[in-house]
């Protein structure tokens, strides 16, 4: 189980490099230049449905990106989870990195 950020605010959980997953809305979140890049998902049952990648303009080109969706996916292995790439970006992410493709549906 990941620590909860300073507060205690149980609905965000810290990840590695400053990554945190924000289950009131349900992505994965790292704060960039411009706002916060995101990695928005659906957890439903032991299926992790990534839906949609975004970086603010300012943070775009640096693989931010990449970085969130790797802790992602290490995060859905730790926790036992199928992932569905419904977000295009993951789904070339995943092709490119065969090590993740035993969590594909």
């Amino acid at each position: 189980m990941h620590p909860t950020l300073a507060g205690g605010d149980s609905t965000l959980i810290a990840l590695p490099n400053s990554i945190r997953t924000n289950t009131e809305l349900q992505r994965f979140e790292l704060p960039v230049d411009g706002g916060i890049a995101v990695l928005d998902y659906e957890l439903r049952g032991n299926k992790l449905y990534l839906t949609h990648a975004g970086t603010p303009p300012e943070s775009r080109g640096r693989g931010i990106a990449a970085e969130i969706t790797r802790e992602a996916l290490e995060w859905a292995r730790e926790q036992g989870l199928t992932v569905v790439p419904l977000c295009s970006f993951v789904g070339a992410y995943m092709r490119a990195h065969p090590e993740f493709s035993n969590l594909l549906e």
